[in-house]
């Protein structure tokens, strides 16, 4: 559904009405949106376009020797042994220990045992080389401050030795010297970090973090389990994993990148491992990009995805967890993020297995989103998956079980992958923007917006419209399955510009109050067929040609009176025939029959094609009711009312005849009826607002009588 007006409680006649006016005021686009619409394509627009996300990850990231696990016991060691108050030290003469400050002055290996009750191991190297800290089973915990520090290194390596446990934990307040917030974490450095090995990490930061780096922070093994007030891993420049077994309870992100001033920083790169992330705030956050080629991530973000999601006033999701209604407007400041994979340049995914429970967008990017590959199970409280920019699919399985909207971008490219979407409103929407993160979305030119289709296959489950383009449309291959709305205020299709048709399978049932079929400019034919009655959810609808070949068997999973069938076997002056109920064999997915035998249903029309677009009654074939020339969307006369092109019950709306509404209007008039309705859909006036100004004209409110 658009969500342009601040107001959504219209009546179907209203908004077929003030379709119907911007309509024909928009049919002068339509060409222009035609003619740009090749140039528009979330692959262009996306930083990793038709790039390998892990090739792109090893150029991005790059793993020296040190970064590996090696057997520490050939290098030249330094043995710390921890006594609780303070340290022995045994072997070369790089540290120092001070009571319960233990200082490493020079690089070099530095086997780590035993516990340190109220203590700290800093790191204040005065030569370039790597610092290697071999913890060997550990307990270090500091009330004032970093138990660990790394003040000054070229480069420090944490290895966790096999088979040990190591603790790490801090107190809540810090006694900081100087203005500055340094350090703050349980494990703090201002220079690269590396953590390898193979034993056991646990971090409990009270103050703040877990883990944080002020430059690079690599992870190549080890098992982590972090615990944070805050956030539980950050880096500054770069947060990259090779591998390990991270387990993260934040109360702010779990995992996160900051650099904000370089655009070739802040970037988080995953090439494996095992994530389970639980995070008051965002599960992984990058400034920049986030590009993960592989790994399991088990991710909860906001005490996950609501029981209900419900619209609130203005246009957003209004979420319910229990018996505790939250209404939320979605924002960029942290404290009310709470996105499962977010990033403000990129996220690409090219592999893994993902289980995404969030309150907020389960994968999120401020310019634009790749998918290449992996598994994604997606259930949230608002978009599965928002670019801003582009989203773009060449892969994947993507589940989004629960959302407000499903898939939320300015240009949408589908170029393959097996997408499946339940949402409380839009399963795909082009253009809207209505989470808060990108206003300029709603106010970008309606040329610029595209739903591209060239492959893979799409089942939509939606509460508001199924395809919903405040643009246009492409599609050249692949399949689409719609089971649409039951209101009248939406539509299984709803587009602005165009829909051109030349190859793919769709077919899209729901409501008729809006009901849309593709352009009749297309290449491929298509029929819409609107029913007499609303037709049962599960209900059989079943089209063949004239030698009995099915076209379509398909059961929707909701109550449906239109649908609309575009397939590469319709052909021109093709006869075909058209049932309802009666049973189906054969394998089927989300009511879809893909092959076996149909029977004992009852025909329910018979027409043959002959433009591009068939529109069909149960007499036969009809005309679509018409705001401009054509007949596919807006300003194609592409809206469909009920079975007589009428209102959502078949009645004439206003009284009418079911033409033109406002047919005893001069031009003038009705031109200011026009701009008066299109600016309440814009949200830049209120609907008692647009009354007032119609009642001005002597205009009724269309359906203002009706509840």
């Amino acid at each position: 559904m658009k969500r342009k007006s601040k107001y959504t409680n219209f009546t179907v006649s209203l908004m077929c009405t003030a379709l119907l006016f911007g309509c024909s005021s928009n049919s002068s686009n339509s060409n222009t949106a035609t003619k740009n619409i090749s140039k528009i394509d979330a692959e262009s627009l996306s930083t990793i376009g038709n790039q390998n996300i892990a090739d792109v990850i090893s150029k991005t990231v790059t793993y020296d020797k040190d970064d590996l696990y090696s057997d520490w016991k050939s290098e030249d060691t330094t043995f710390i042994q921890l006594t609780g108050t303070g340290a022995t030290l045994e072997g070369g003469g790089g540290a120092i220990a001070d009571g319960n400050i233990i200082t490493i002055k020079t690089s070099g290996t530095y086997l780590i045992s035993g516990n340190l009750n109220d203590g700290q191991i800093i790191v204040d190297a005065e030569d370039k080389g790597t610092v290697r800290l071999v913890l060997n089973g550990v307990d270090i915990h500091s009330s004032t401050s970093a138990p660990i520090y790394v003040k000054k290194a070229e480069k420090t390596v944490i290895s966790l030795e096999e088979g040990t446990e190591n603790y790490i934990t801090d107190g809540q307040k810090y006694n900081l010297e100087g203005s500055e917030d340094e350090p703050n974490a349980a494990i703090f450095s201002q220079d690269n970090l590396t953590i390898n090995g193979t034993g056991k990490l646990v971090v409990k930061g009270d103050y703040n973090n877990g883990i944080t780096s002020k430059d690079e922070l690599k992870i190549t093994g080890g098992i982590l389990e972090i615990e944070a007030t805050d956030d539980g891993l950050m880096g500054r420049d770069l947060l990259a994993v090779k591998d390990g077994n991270i387990t993260i309870k934040a109360d702010g992100d779990a995992v996160k990148s900051t650099n904000d001033k370089d655009a070739s920083k802040g970037i988080i790169a995953i090439e494996g491992g095992t994530f389970n992330l639980t995070a008051a705030n965002d599960g992984i956050q990058a400034e920049t990009s986030l590009l993960i080629a592989d790994g399991d991530f088990n991710i909860s973000t906001g005490g996950g995805s609501p029981e209900v999601i419900e619209m609130k006033e203005n246009g957003g999701p209004r979420l319910e967890q229990g018996n505790t209604m939250e209404k939320t407007t979605v924002t960029e400041k942290e404290s009310e993020s709470a996105k499962g994979l977010k990033a403000g340049t990129e996220v690409a995914v090219g592999g893994g297995a993902f289980n995404i429970n969030a309150l907020d967008d389960a994968i999120h990017s401020n310019n634009s989103v790749t998918i290449t590959g992996g598994t994604l199970a997606i259930a949230t409280g608002d978009d599965g998956i928002h670019g801003d920019s582009a989203v773009l699919t060449k892969g994947g399985d993507i589940t989004i079980s629960k959302s407000y909207e499903g898939i939320e971008s300015t240009v949408i490219t589908i170029a393959d992958g097996n997408i499946h979407i339940n949402a409380s409103d839009d399963g795909i929407n082009i253009g809207g923007g209505n989470d808060g993160s990108n206003p300029d979305m709603q106010s970008s030119s309606s040329e610029n917006r595209l739903l591209s289709i060239r492959g893979g296959t799409v089942y939509v489950n939606s509460q508001g419209d199924g395809l919903d383009s405040n643009g246009s449309i492409s599609m050249t291959g692949g399949t689409v399955i719609v089971s649409g709305p039951t209101n009248n205020g939406n539509g299984p299709l709803d587009y602005d510009q165009t829909f051109d048709m030349s190859g793919g399978f769709l077919i899209a049932a729901g409501s008729s109050g809006m009901a849309q079929a593709p352009s009749d400019s297309s290449k491929q034919y298509s029929m819409l067929m609107t029913y007499p009655s609303t037709q049962k959810a599960g209900t059989i609808l079943h089209l063949e040609d004239s030698e009995g070949n099915t076209i379509a068997t398909f059961a929707p999973e909701k109550d449906y009176q239109t649908v609309s069938i575009s397939s590469p076997e319709l052909k021109k002056d093709g006869v075909y025939t058209l049932y309802s109920g009666g049973s189906a064999t054969g394998s089927q997915a989300n009511g879809f029959y893909k092959d076996g035998d149909y029977s004992g249903g009852t025909k329910v029309v018979q027409f043959t094609t002959e433009d591009s677009v068939t529109w069909l009654n149960e007499s036969g074939i009809t005309t679509a009711r018409s705001g401009g020339p054509g007949g596919g969307g807006p300003g194609e006369g592409g809206r469909s009312g009920g079975p007589d092109g009428g209102g959502p019950d078949g009645e004439p709306p206003n009284g009418g005849t079911g033409g033109d509404m406002f047919s005893n209007l001069d031009d003038e008039t009705k031109a200011k009826v026009e701009e008066i309705m299109e600016k309440e859909r814009e949200g830049t006036i209120t609907r008692e607002e647009a009354q007032a100004q119609l009642k001005e004209l002597g205009v009724e409110f269309p359906g203002s009588k009706r509840p």
